[in-house]
């Protein structure tokens, strides 16, 4: 028997919530979109979007289920929300860095984090950093946290660097 997900992140958009869920499914391994859904003619004066334009678009990025919505205008993203991106190499880190922060607001980014050209926030973190940030040896994970709050893009090498001393 299939398991479903039982909480799906809805991202809200004002007109580009097909346009996204394509960016993200082409960055993503094991992705694609599952349903389109469309406008109708009922609420039309609530919404103000043409019927036959998109509503909805339910995808899944590796498996994880995520649903875009065309909402208008009325809601944007801000980095109180966040996808973090479990990296198993530098090779995965760069992989992700490039392809989600290109055309992304190049200020935003620090400490692992970057905001897409939707402006939705992303992690983009090497499962070894989690692992020195938690080490009960406090001299060795504050060294680690010191080298990371000093780069955008984090560097593997330069963190297990500071990490050992």
């Amino acid at each position: 028997m299939a398991t479903t997900q039982k909480i799906t992140s809805c991202l809200w958009f004002d007109d580009r919530a097909e346009e996204a869920a394509m960016f993200y499914i082409g960055i993503f391994p094991n992705s694609k979109i599952v349903n389109i859904s469309h406008y109708g003619e009922a609420g039309k004066e609530i919404h103000g979007k043409p019927s036959g334009s998109v509503l909805t678009v339910s995808f899944e990025l590796d498996g994880q289920t995520f649903t875009t919505l065309n909402g208008g205008p009325a809601f944007k993203f801000n980095e109180a929300i966040s996808f973090q991106v479990d990296c198993e190499d530098q090779a995965e880190v760069d992989y992700f860095w490039e392809k989600l922060s290109m055309g992304g607001d190049q200020a935003a980014q620090q400490c692992g984090w970057l905001k897409d050209k939707y402006g939705v926030s992303w992690q983009i973190v090497p499962r070894v950093m989690i692992e020195m940030l938690n080490d009960a040896d406090a001299k060795k994970s504050q060294r680690a946290m010191t080298a990371m709050l000093k780069m955008k893009k984090l560097n593997i090498d330069e963190l297990k660097q500071a990490y050992e001393g």
